[in-house]
């Protein structure tokens, strides 16, 4: 059977929508950041919503243009942020209405997925990650976590205990008059940047949990008495994130023994921070393997949720055929 399954994921950040095949190959992914006024360090779940139904119509004529006619037989959408019972928002909402809608249109089965979830999808996606169990950490401007997957388990292992590393990412670049998001400038500033490790890791439980609050206000304080140049607050935000994140990384493989892990979220897609964490990594744990998925599959993005959709498509037609 030819065709494509379309994943779509409405997130605070980035309105996307993506095919692959049945087989799981990456046809198009398209995607547009929220607009976001400048000074400002984000939008309310209301603007959000209203600015996801405005993008995605036009995403969605950009992806058809790309299937070129391919049959579609599958729709996959994040229906909320994680596994969790509760875990729910507002934004996730319009993603899967368009895609109960589209799937219903068309006749064909419609899954749901988890934003999470999809960020993982999307990562593994020619990151060299070999099968079996792995540590995933999702770092974001909404989730900073270190979780375990064993097969189809999900298990939560450690986080942030208040700020994500994204938040701090862009509350600093914003401070420093920096677009939100902010991570791209931030990293270009901390390239001419020199860090003295003047940010001291705040853990808990071994490394599993976090503080970042702290680190933010020192910055704040550092911008406001003009106290180090904008590209050294820069390099000490991202060795700061380096330390913490390998911490947490080297916590979770010791207790769970899972020997690879995998970086996926928008901080993740910072060529800077991986460098950084790859060096942290090996030094703490030389036996660990980490890898990293392509820049434009680790921020927000509806590859995952299409090669999540993929998967229970195939699956389906494979249980419908043992049947008798």
């Amino acid at each position: 059977m030819t065709g494509a399954v379309i994943g779509l994921d409405t997130s605070c950040y980035t309105t996307s929508c993506a095919a692959v095949t049945l087989e799981g190959r990456v046809i198009a992914s398209c995607r547009k950041l929220l607009p976001v006024k400048a000074g400002e360090r984000g939008l309310r779940q209301s603007e959000m919503v209203f600015a996801h139904v405005r993008q995605l119509p036009a995403l969605m004529e950009e992806l058809a243009r790309a299937l070129d006619g391919l049959p579609i037989r599958a729709v996959c959408a994040s229906r909320t942020p994680r596994d969790d019972p509760e875990s729910y928002m507002p934004v996730f909402q319009v993603g899967d209405a368009q895609a109960r809608a589209l799937a219903a249109m068309l006749g064909v089965p419609c899954f749901s997925s988890t934003h999470q979830r999809g960020h993982i999808a999307a990562a593994s996606v020619d990151s060299g990650i070999g099968p079996g169990s792995l540590i995933a950490v999702h770092l974001s401007g909404g989730t900073t976590e270190a979780l375990a997957l064993e097969g189809d388990q999900l298990t939560l292992m450690g986080g942030t205990l208040d700020l994500h590393a994204g938040q701090l990412v862009d509350r600093v670049g914003v401070a420093l008059g920096l677009p939100f998001p902010a991570g791209p400038a931030l990293e270009t500033l901390a390239r001419h940047g020199v860090s003295k490790a003047l940010l001291k890791t705040s853990t808990a439980e071994g490394g599993l949990y976090c503080h970042l609050s702290g680190a933010e206000s020192q910055c704040q304080r550092w911008i406001a008495a003009q106290a180090l140049p904008p590209e050294d607050i820069a390099r000490e935000v991202y060795d700061l994130l380096a330390r913490t994140v390998s911490r947490m990384i080297a916590a979770a493989a010791e207790k769970t023994g899972i020997r690879q892990a995998l970086a996926a979220g928008g901080v993740a897609s910072s060529a800077l921070f991986r460098e950084l964490l790859t060096l942290r990594l090996a030094r703490l744990n030389p036996e660990l393997r980490l890898f990293f998925g392509r820049p434009e599959y680790s921020g927000d993005n509806a590859v995952g949720a299409a090669l999540l959709g993929a998967e229970k498509l195939r699956q389906t037609l494979t249980d419908s055929a043992a049947s008798p």
